[in-house]
């Protein structure tokens, strides 16, 4: 029996996807909202997490790496997403936290059976669509310093809160948002934030 946890914020979604996983034969299947997640993931000790990636990006939710290490004690799950192909940031980042399924949310339900199955023996599974998602995520134009910066900005801090929180200056603070801002092409740091999060690299 593979334990499977789906991590879903829209409720109705997720209740009938969980409902029509388990009727899949060897799957315990439970659901939980993003926000309630890691207390799930304690609970349960799934052996595969599907995660919602669209949920992952809101304030107060665990990362996708604190997903899978919830429980220092136990293995870690295997971890399943289910991704856009137009949000690659998202995807850049299930890659980082050691995700090895990929479903695109537009596939067929059957596609993240698959994926399950896959992942609970070890193997990738990527859908097929996703490969434009992935080819832009490899050309995300921010270092990691200004995707830092600009979360921090996304979340209401002010120059001089990032430059305290980052132990930097705040004319450097105000250098990486210029730089961001020109990289984005915005217009300015709100235009830059809506940017960046409608792209998934926040």
């Amino acid at each position: 029996m593979i334990r499977v946890l789906l991590v879903h914020d829209a409720c109705l979604v997720r209740s009938v996807l969980a409902e029509w996983l388990r009727r899949e034969p060897g799957l315990g299947v439970y659901d939980t909202p993003w926000h309630q997640a890691t207390a799930r993931m304690r609970s349960v000790v799934p052996d595969v997490c599907a995660a919602d990636l669209d949920g992952s990006d809101a304030q107060g939710v665990p990362t996708l790496a604190e997903l899978r290490k919830s429980d220092p004690r136990r293995p870690s799950p295997q971890l399943v997403v289910l991704a856009s192909a137009n949000r690659p940031g998202l995807l850049k980042r299930a890659a980082e936290a050691g995700a090895l399924g990929y479903v695109d949310k537009e596939g067929a339900p059957e596609r993240l059976v698959r994926a399950i199955h896959a992942v609970a023996e070890g193997e990738r599974f990527v859908d097929d669509s996703l490969g434009f998602g992935f080819l832009k995520a490899a050309q995300i134009p921010l270092t990691r310093r200004e995707l830092t910066v600009l979360g921090l900005a996304a979340g209401g801090a002010s120059i001089a809160e990032i430059a305290g929180s980052l132990h930097l200056s705040h004319g450097t603070v105000r250098n990486y948002m210029a730089a961001i801002t020109r990289k984005t092409g915005a217009r300015n740091r709100i235009d830059a934030i809506r940017i960046s999060q409608g792209e998934g690299w926040l």
